[in-house]
Formats: C-alpha cells, sequence, structure tokens
C-alpha cells in the first residue's frame, strides 16, 4: 500500500536526518530514486520548488513527493512520516529534560554529529551541482556543461560577491531566487 510505504520511508528520513531540509536531501534523495518514484531531473525541480516554497524544506519535499505518487492522502501520509520523529523528540525534550546542552555526552554527540551534517550537506551539493550543471549522475557519464546554467550560477556567484563588497552583507536570498528565476526564463 502506497500511503504506508510513503509514511515509512519519509519516518525513516524524519528519524535518521541531522542538520534540517539541506541535511535530509540526500537520504530523500536516496529513497525516492531507490523506490523509482521519480527520476533524478523531476526530484531536482521538486527541491527547486520546495526551496522557493514557504515553509520547511523536508516539510515541502514530503508534501510534494506524496501527493506525485498518492495525491492528498499520499502527502499527508508523507509529511506526517517526516514530521512526526521530531514532534516526538522535542516532546520529550521539552517535558522531561530542562538545560540539555549541559550535559557532557549530549554536547559531544552535537560535535560529533556536525561535521557528518556538513559532509552530507556538502556532498548533496556536489552531487546536484554535477547533476544539473554538467548532466553527470553516475561513474563512466560524459560531462556535458548546460552553458545557461554555469551562467546562471556565475552571475549569482558575482551578484553575491559584488553585494558583499559593496554592501559589506550577502544579497537576499528572495532576490537571489527571484534573479535566477528571470534567468531561467530568459535563458530557457
Amino acid at each position: 500500500m502506497i500511503y504506508l510505504e510513503l509514511f515509512f520511508a519519509f519516518l525513516k528520513i524524519g528519524a535518521f536526518s541531522f542538520g534540517g531540509g539541506y541535511g535530509m536531501i540526500s537520504l530523500i534523495r536516496e529513497t525516492v530514486l531507490s523506490h523509482a518514484w521519480m527520476a533524478e531531473e523531476e526530484l531536482l525541480n521538486f527541491i527547486a520548488v520546495a526551496e522557493s516554497t514557504p515553509g520547511p524544506l523536508a516539510v515541502n519535499m514530503a508534501t510534494f513527493i506524496g501527493a506525485s505518487q498518492a495525491g492528498f492522502w499520499g502527502s499527508l501520509a508523507a509529511t506526517f512520516g517526516v514530521v512526526l520523529p521530531s514532534f516526538v523528540v522535542i516532546l520529550i525534550i521539552a517535558g522531561l529534560i530542562t538545560n540539555l546542552l549541559q550535559y557532557k555526552g549530549v554536547a559531544a554527540f552535537l560535535k560529533g554529529v556536525r561535521p557528518g551534517v556538513v559532509g552530507l550537506i556538502l556532498a548533496t551539493a556536489v552531487t546536484i551541482g554535477l547533476s544539473t550543471l554538467f548532466s553527470f549522475s553516475t561513474v563512466g557519464d560524459a560531462l556535458r556543461p548546460d552553458g545557461a546554467g554555469l551562467l546562471i550560477l556565475g552571475a549569482l556567484a558575482a551578484l553575491h560577491l559584488l553585494s558583499v563588497r559593496l554592501r559589506k552583507k550577502a544579497p537576499s536570498p528572495i532576490l537571489m531566487i527571484l534573479f535566477s528565476a528571470f534567468l531561467g526564463i530568459l535563458l530557457y
């Protein structure tokens, strides 16, 4: 039954992902591709839409993927699965433990998890970058550069650097998304 499959797949993602939505992307990608729920290109489009819509990335991804596979009830099952572990953990922490970070074991756990989360985020960024900008998804694929994608990336990097240099702060993420959408419409 697809509803249970979605629920348990996203329950696993919610339970074993650290670092928020970006840390979950690699596990979501692996799960979606292994279940053949969608192709990688479609998943990348879903990630872009989930980034552009209000709300947490993981919840948006679960909702979109669930809806694409089983409509409203599929989106509900996937979304409930991804948020349930966090809800339970936060409920336990709030109800039972005060000043959790004062415990050396908890602090050590978090210090150990941080590099792993950074590694997952970097690996996901490299994987998505290679796939999007060079159509490279498996070892042995030829690199086929996407000129328009590379141009958009260069323009966004230039805008960021210019803003930091002139205004002494990074540009608004909303401005960057709108600018990249405009360039996408213009170039594609």
